[in-house]
């Protein structure tokens, strides 16, 4: 809907929402930029304090997407009028246990009276303006590396059924409750300040359009296409059990409705991991994309750091179709 509305044109966006990307970005001095994002959604777990940390999780993965460095954030709340105010405290006590780990400090906030609950933060970070990595950049022959899991949105699909067992809702929560703080600053490595250690070309978290959508969007923005290996890919426990069992959401539904016109199958690829390249990530990890010759060592660098990073795929030449996804 933005793009249908008149455009601001303001030299000092370095990262406005052209390419869907994670978080806006704003530039103040020739050494600093603002990073900008906001993120609120409706509980996925039973427990408040567990749901507060998630959110707040998620809200700031959008800043370590974009090489930044989250500083400040701003509270969004939606609570029933006859809700219970303890779960409501222990809904912002999780999301700021998160926020002190991730070294930022809630400054404020603003609430509603809602039916449903709902919440989430404004996040502000900031960026040295020639190390802002956009989702923008992929080049041929960069290999794409991934940090964490698919499987949290069948998992939580599962948990709202009540049939999740307690193996795949702990594999869930310590995904979606893990920052993406240690792997953006190791990507984010450079050398005595001259720039990054690592040839990182473009970035972006995975999230609520699944694998698949966020790739479809570095490779439209970098006019490139990828293939990705699907053996490569880990799932978190339970997940394809629950892609089985039909615990499908509608998110994900509506992400293969979208984007799968633009892949294209091995036909070795089984059916329950086409499906779960679609599956909506909830603090989903982090697809890099970075030169051939660096990727050995920053996915040495990035398990020694106990980021779970594998090597899942390479960009290519622009083609038809848009991803190719083998076994």
């Amino acid at each position: 809907m933005l793009g249908k509305l008149a455009r601001q044109h303001d030299p000092n966006v370095l990262v406005g929402f052209e390419h869907a990307d994670d978080a806006g970005v704003y530039l103040l001095t020739p050494e600093t930029a603002l990073v900008q994002t906001v993120d609120f959604f409706t509980p996925i777990v039973d427990d408040p304090y567990t749901f507060g940390q998630i959110a707040a999780t998620n809200a700031l993965s959008d800043v370590y997407a974009m090489g930044g460095k989250p500083l400040t954030s701003l509270a969004l709340v939606c609570f029933p009028k006859k809700g219970d105010l303890d779960i409501l405290e222990r809904i912002l006590a999780g999301g700021l246990s998160k926020m002190i780990e991730a070294g930022c400090t809630v400054i404020g906030g603003h609430s509603i009276r809602d039916e449903e609950t709902k919440f989430g933060y404004s996040v502000t970070g900031v960026v040295h303006p020639e190390r802002v990595l956009a989702n923008q950049g992929a080049r041929v022959g960069d290999r794409l590396l991934f940090t964490k899991s698919l499987g949290t949105g069948v998992i939580s699909t599962a948990i709202k059924k009540g049939v999740a067992k307690q193996a795949w809702i702990d594999a869930a929560v310590k995904s979606m409750t893990t920052l993406n703080k240690t792997a953006a600053e190791v990507i984010s490595d450079n050398h005595a300040g001259t720039g990054l250690k690592w040839s990182v070309h473009a970035l972006t978290d995975i999230t609520g359009f699944g694998l698949i959508g966020h790739t479809r969007e570095m490779a439209f923005a970098s006019n490139v296409s990828v293939i990705l290996r699907s053996a490569k890919i880990s799932a978190l426990e339970g997940a394809l059990d629950c892609i089985h069992a039909k615990y499908i959401p509608g998110g994900l539904k509506a992400n293969r409705d979208f984007a799968e016109c633009m892949v294209g199958y091995d036909p070795s690829v089984p059916d329950d991991i086409r499906t779960l390249l679609f599956d909506p990530q909830t603090a989903g990890g982090l697809l890099i994309s970075v030169a051939a010759d660096d990727a050995a060592a920053l996915t040495l660098a990035l398990q020694k750091a106990g980021v779970p990073t594998v090597e899942i795929g390479e960009v290519i030449a622009s083609t038809k179709p848009l991803i190719q996804v083998t076994l």
